[in-house]
């Protein structure tokens, strides 16, 4: 066991953070990715309810005589009732990827930061974050004010989402009806489709971009030196 002081800005990030983040010390989520997390809820809830083939019944009768009321559970109003329950507290169990830019910095999942801090913990080194230890893996300030995004969204939107469930599931994917066409109308939704690409490939994109802007260079250098040879000559 050893024991070394770190001494670690916040998350070990302030070095890259935007001017907003070094000023209030977090960087809330905006319309787009508070949107795009609702919808993505949600609809990994129906997708995993649109599974049963359960059929409901509806109706009372002392005899028993008359036929019940029979209609899928997938085509129920019960169905998106129990998805709509709590699905803002699904937000609580992600976290703030500091590591990424773009609105995959909200994911499940520890980030890599914190990973590597806990395994830095776990050899023996002193961590100092300015926080104890036992809050490292808690909601954030950051995640805290998402899933209030999400209820206010869900209180204001629900009737579009009840239009979509019950009319218009096979026009267009949620993400689309809700967020592009009406939270977001006429406002920047780019957000909506960026997706968290594997280390690999990125790295292999910055190398490759990296070896691009180096043959750039260097065919630009040659030809300012074949340019200076001509002016000789």
């Amino acid at each position: 066991m050893f024991k070394l002081l770190i001494a670690i800005c916040f998350i070990a990030m302030t070095c890259s953070a935007t001017p907003e983040e070094e000023l209030h010390g977090v960087k809330y989520a905006n319309h787009c990715e508070a949107c795009k997390i609702l919808a993505t809820e949600l609809q990994e809830r129906l997708s995993v309810t649109g599974k049963t083939h359960e059929v409901l019944e509806f109706g009372y009768s002392l005899d028993d005589v008359k036929p019940k009321k029979k209609k899928e559970y997938k085509k129920s109003e019960t169905r998106l009732i129990e998805s709509l329950e709590d699905v803002c507290d699904q937000v609580l169990q992600y976290n703030i990827h500091k590591e990424r830019k773009d609105s995959t910095r909200f994911a499940k999942g520890m980030s890599e930061t914190f990973q590597t801090l806990h395994g830095l913990v776990n050899k023996g080194v002193k961590v100092e974050l300015g926080i104890p230890e036992e809050l490292w893996d808690k909601p954030s300030a950051e995640i805290t004010q998402l899933k209030s995004q999400c209820e206010t969204l869900l209180e204001r939107y629900e009737p579009d989402i009840e239009e979509w469930y019950f009319n218009r599931q096979e026009e267009a994917p949620l993400i689309d009806f809700l967020c592009r066409d009406r939270v977001l109308a006429k406002k920047d939704s780019e957000c909506l489709y960026e997706v968290l690409k594997p280390k690999g490939e990125t790295d292999k994109k910055e190398k490759k971009s990296k070896k691009s802007s180096k043959k750039d260079k260097k065919a630009k250098e040659d030809e300012e030196e074949a340019s200076i040879r001509n002016d000789e000559l």
